[in-house]
């Protein structure tokens, strides 16, 4: 007989909450907390990037706390089994990622077991469990850096994934926390299609899939999700911006290193339409990123297509989830330092995509969107996928 077990999964990129310590905090909970309410989930899995924020040396006690504000809510109170996994020992230059995962098991979910990868078996889950450092020896938990040589042209950064494995009544799933490299510079990001930094995302991408599909355990259907930062196909979506523009880019006096772009209207007083520096993207008509969901970006959104034999994702219906504006009152703007782009995702094997229940018409069925749209939740909105997966009972 076929059942149904109701699934909440949500990425965020939390950096910016401990940048702005204490401000932005409550309201993402609120945030957080009302859409866990909505849904009414049995089994939620939250994946966090950048736990600490840029300072993590001075904030990750402030991270700690903020877990602690999840796990020991009232509102989580009916999730009796609780898992957290925080990579928070920053000393350990090699091996820290900043990534930090939570799972919560309703009271009602009798059926679910976790995977312990040093035995390699499932097991029963009780409590709280939470695992605060450098998860080394934990072993239901699989954690891995990018190796140097993935990033040869930069400061190594915190980025890597981790991986969970559940069965949920006899179904199991792999659940991967991932964070992948950014784009340094706009101006570089703009030389080619696909840009360098493209290429390197989908080199640690494919390499976190063969990692996770390899042969030391069985390979199970997958759901990838974290700030992936892909970026919208910035030299093509520049060369449509600026169509009926003049584009004149201005050097550095001794090299012959570009420092700017600068696309002026041609009528309307030369207007500026489009400034482009290492770390500003200003285009004039901001709205267009966010009108009818950034439906006509989508288009340039090219670096998941690499992946269609392995990797598959709900329709898109939300605007790009990044960089949102950390002012307060401006919850719906961006900022003007990078061109908006759908980092943050949640992305699926085929053969996970095939145990989402796709409903009949009265019931809530599958979503995907942001959370917090209209409220500040940081740079990046968080991104969930509410679903219901088909589980196997005997």
């Amino acid at each position: 007989m076929e059942m149904h077990t109701d699934v909440l999964l949500v990425t965020a990129n939390v950096g910016s909450l401990f940048d702005n310590v204490g401000e932005i905090e409550g309201d993402w909970l609120r945030e957080f907390f009302t859409t866990v309410h909505m849904y009414k989930p049995r089994f939620v899995a939250l994946h966090f990037q950048e736990v600490g924020g840029k300072d993590y040396m001075m904030n990750m006690g402030h991270a700690e706390n903020f877990f602690w504000s999840i796990e020991s809510s009232s509102e989580m109170a009916d999730f009796d089994r609780v898992c957290v996994y925080v990579d928070s020992h920053f000393k350990a230059v090699d091996s820290f990622t900043a990534l930090g995962s939570m799972y919560f098991i309703h009271k009602s979910l009798k059926n679910i077991l976790q995977y312990d990868f040093n035995v390699n078996e499932f097991k029963d889950i009780s409590g709280h469990n939470k695992y605060v450092g450098s998860l080394e020896g934990v072993t239901s938990v699989e954690k891995e850096k990018f190796p140097k040589n993935f990033w040869p042209d930069f400061k190594w950064s915190r980025k890597g994934y981790m991986r969970t494995r559940w069965l949920i009544h006899n179904q199991g799933l792999d659940l991967v926390n991932v964070h992948l490299f950014h784009d340094a510079s706009n101006l570089i990001a703009c030389n080619s299609s696909p840009s360098v930094y493209s290429a390197n995302r989908k080199k640690a991408l494919r390499y976190v899939i063969n990692r996770i599909s390899d042969s030391s355990y069985s390979p199970f259907p997958f759901f990838l999700f974290g700030d992936f930062n892909f970026r919208l196909d910035t030299l093509s979506l520049v060369q449509n911006l600026s169509m009926s523009a003049d584009i004149q880019t201005v050097k550095k006096d001794s090299s012959n290193e570009v420092e700017k772009i600068i696309c002026e209207e041609k009528d309307n007083d030369h207007k500026v339409l489009l400034h482009i520096e290492t770390k500003l993207f200003a285009y004039l008509h901001q709205a267009v990123f966010r009108e009818n969901n950034g439906k006509e970006l989508l288009k340039y959104d090219k670096e998941i297509s690499e992946f269609d034999d392995v990797l598959t994702e709900e329709e898109i219906h939300f605007p790009p989830s990044y960089p949102y504006s950390e002012d307060y009152s401006k919850p719906t703007q961006y900022m003007n330092t990078r061109c908006p782009a759908w980092c943050d995702r949640i992305l699926m094997s085929h053969s996970a995509s095939d145990i989402i229940h796709r409903s009949e018409e009265d019931e809530i069925g599958v979503v995907y969107d942001t959370l917090g749209s209209n409220i500040c939740m940081g740079d990046h909105k968080p991104v969930f996928l509410f679903f219901q997966m088909k589980t196997i009972t005997h």
